[in-house]
């Protein structure tokens, strides 16, 4: 039997033996470059700027029309609240709530949803301004193309522009013997003027180097009007169509205010004659509204097309 002794120095002997014996492990040390942190540091910076920039150019853009309407509401709370009988913002929110619940309901002929008002609006709108169109600028092109046919229209327009268009209400009854047609020409001859004059007067302000470069190379009267005139009286063109939209669509409802039948104008008419002032309240927004989006719809259009 072998006994084993263990002694202090041979272990410590053999400890250092084997610390010797091992091979040497590598160190690897770790170095975040100081650029990677400004780096990030910039980028982070950069964001919140941004991001502030950002949120001060909605909040300016916003704040202005929320105070605008704001003191409106305030304005009209306090003459509601002076004058009997005149319902304030939060009587008629309600009620145009109520109202636009269901826009299409269809009882009897004579009782129909808003819904059905407005559409039948913007079909009386869309029919008179599309035949306004279709007279009034070739119309303006012919005109301010040939200088006898400018004069030749001119006490012409000059005669007839000033006319209420509602004057020509008993003239379009009479001819037409039907309500519907004689608004229709009522929105025709207010729309028509703006597009004949705004685009004779583009026609007229084209540069004669353009006519002349066109002369040279004997270009035809349809290449001269699609390729020379139509591209610089675009703006001209456009803004009389802005017009004549907004126009007809003011128009409109005092010609179905004398009219009657469907439409926004009888629908305020009718409401007055039942005492609802709500809903003529409602029916001045609606016609606000119709008419910004019209005119924005336009807008859209002209800058599609746009030649510039």
């Amino acid at each position: 039997m072998s006994v084993v002794s263990f002694n202090k120095e041979n272990m410590i002997q053999t400890s250092e033996d084997a610390v010797q014996a091992a091979p040497a492990q590598p160190v690897v040390a770790v170095v975040i470059p100081l650029s990677t942190t400004a780096t990030a540091a910039t980028q982070s910076l950069q964001l919140r700027s941004t991001w502030a920039a950002t949120a001060k150019r909605m909040f300016e853009w916003l704040l202005p029309p929320v105070i605008g309407l704001l003191i409106f509401g305030a304005i009209w709370a306090t003459v509601a609240a002076l004058t009997q009988g005149l319902p304030g913002p939060v009587k008629t929110w309600h009620s145009a709530v109520e109202l636009f619940s269901d826009p299409f309901y269809i009882n009897n002929p004579n009782d129909m949803g808003i819904g059905w008002n407005i559409l039948s609006s913007l079909k009386r709108v869309a029919t008179g301004f599309a035949l306004a169109a279709i007279v009034g600028i070739p119309m303006g092109f012919v005109i301010g193309r040939y200088v006898f046919m400018s004069r030749m229209a001119a006490p012409i327009i000059s005669l007839l522009k000033p006319v209420s268009p509602l004057a020509w209400l008993p003239i379009g009854l009479l001819v037409f013997k039907a309500a519907d047609p004689a608004a229709i020409w009522v929105i025709f001859i207010t729309a028509v003027w703006p597009m004949i004059i705004n685009t004779a007067v583009g026609v007229s302000k084209v540069p004669q180097d353009y006519m002349n470069v066109a002369k040279v190379l004997n270009l035809s009267e349809w290449k001269v009007v699609t390729k020379i005139l139509l591209p610089y009286v675009m703006p001209y063109m456009m803004t009389g169509v802005r017009l004549s939209i907004g126009a007809a669509w003011l128009v409109i409802v005092a010609a179905e205010m004398l009219t009657g039948g469907m439409g926004i104008g009888f629908w305020v008419w009718d409401e007055w004659n039942n005492l609802n002032v709500e809903h003529i309240i409602i029916a001045i927004f609606i016609v606000g509204i119709v008419g910004l989006l019209l005119e924005q719809l336009l807008v859209l259009i002209a800058n599609r097309y746009s030649y510039e």
